[in-house]
């Protein structure tokens, strides 16, 4: 594993946020070299040959996500930053905002002048309130030195940048939601097709990408997609950046290649497990947990999460001991996907009621043993049947959680507590 800090490289520096401590570390050269050597199609074939896929959780490649905008239409083109960052577990992307913000202004700027658009918005969680602070404060340094606004360093290429401060809906982090957020409207999803390359924002061609995929584009430019394509393994390229919580020695944000075993990632990044091991969600609340006997033969890729019956996500680890009670968890989890359900689509709206009701009863306990196959009946009955994946967010952790400790839940519902309780 090749340990390269792409993302993170402004660990151990003081004043990181600022303009000047970005261009001591080669900052916004990225942009210059574009500007002299490359036309807009060179650097979407560059991020295509990076392999730079996707860090918001889809994994959906770049490059070829830039290259859905038409290319002769007579509309402005936009490119927004999906800052929402609301999924439980999550908080890689906020470093990134908070301590660097200027490696995510130039990759937005390398994004924009690649399809072609003038106009930049960057949608952050509104609750990110010191973060936005020091985002705008990078914004109004870019422009005060000609790295945002008209005429970008002389090279005739224009790019303005926006922040929007979303009002905390966990909805708006679906990138069609965002979108009518941004409008001004209910933040509801919104039917595809059209897709937002075609028609996003102001009925306008749209690329959407997250905090992390834009600030890898500066370092792939510079140093070639080459370079990029060969860390990480052959269809996860490069680093990605990990928030792992829960029972473990050092909590926090690491990066590391993609690939990487995930015990060893635990061990070496994060210090440990502290306690025993009892299971792992492996890329934030909405994946499949897996239980302590899974893990061993898991790496931190997404073909490797796809083959133990998971998903990498968002990159967001949350570690569980053996003093965690699996219902529980489970039970604030269908509370939150019940509270943040927007209300648009039937089974998302009745589903993630009818499983809060169930979880809460079986808390208070009166829960009954047929709940259990209520439970994934009502979830499989989510999966798929929606607008956007937020019913499918909710329904995931209900069936694996079941599954994997219908043991446990039993022993719940028999007690009317947790064994561990006792």
């Amino acid at each position: 594993m090749s340990k390269i800090k792409i993302l993170l490289d402004f660990e151990g520096q003081e004043n990181t946020a600022s303009l000047e401590n970005y261009l001591k570390r080669d900052g916004y050269k990225a942009v210059q070299k574009v500007f002299k050597e490359m036309k807009a199609e060179d650097v979407i074939e560059e991020v295509k040959a990076s392999g730079l896929r996707g860090r918001g959780g889809a994994g959906f490649p770049t490059g070829l996500k830039w290259s859905f905008v038409p290319k002769d239409i007579d509309k402005p083109r936009y490119l927004v930053c999906n800052a929402d960052e609301g999924e439980p577990g999550t908080f890689k992307d906020r470093v990134i905002l908070g301590e660097d913000p200027h490696k995510l202004i130039e990759g937005m700027i390398i994004g924009g002048y690649a399809i072609g658009s003038h106009q930049g918005y960057i949608y952050i969680r509104g609750e990110f309130v010191k973060e936005a602070e020091v985002l705008n404060k990078a914004i109004d340094e870019a422009y005060a030195k000609n790295y945002l606004g008209k005429n970008i360093l002389g090279s005739g290429y224009e790019f303005n940048i926006a922040v929007h401060r979303g009002a905390g809906a966990y909805v708006c982090g679906e990138e069609t939601a965002l979108l009518n957020s941004i409008e001004g409207k209910k933040g509801q999803p919104r039917l595809r097709p059209p897709f937002p390359a075609i028609v996003g924002l102001y009925a306008s061609p749209t690329i959407i990408n997250n905090v992390e995929s834009l600030s890898a584009v500066p370092w792939i430019i510079r140093n070639g997609a080459e370079s990029y394509s060969n860390i990480g393994t052959e269809k996860s390229k490069g680093t990605k950046l990990f928030s792992i919580s829960g029972h473990v020695n050092k909590p926090g944000v690491y990066e590391a290649d993609l690939g990487t075993p995930l015990m060893e990632f635990i061990n070496e990044y994060a210090g440990g497990v502290t306690g025993n091991l009892k299971a792992i969600i492996p890329g934030g609340s909405s994946t499949p947990i897996l239980k302590a006997d899974e893990v061993d033969n898991v790496n931190l890729d997404y073909e490797s999460m796809q083959s133990a019956g998971t998903m990498l996500g968002s990159g967001a680890i949350i570690v569980m001991n053996d003093t965690v009670c699996i219902p529980k968890s489970l039970a604030v989890l269908t509370r939150f996907y019940h509270h943040e359900s927007c209300g648009q689509c039937t089974p998302c709206r009745e589903g993630t009621g009818w499983v809060d009701k169930i979880m809460w009863r079986m808390m208070d306990g009166k829960g009954k043993i047929e709940d259990l196959d209520l439970l994934v009946d009502v979830a499989n009955n989510m999966m798929g049947k929606t607008i956007c994946p937020l019913a499918d967010a909710a329904a995931m952790p209900i069936i694996s959680y079941v599954k994997k400790f219908r043991d446990e839940f039993a022993e719940f519902i028999k007690q009317g507590k947790c064994p561990s309780d006792n």
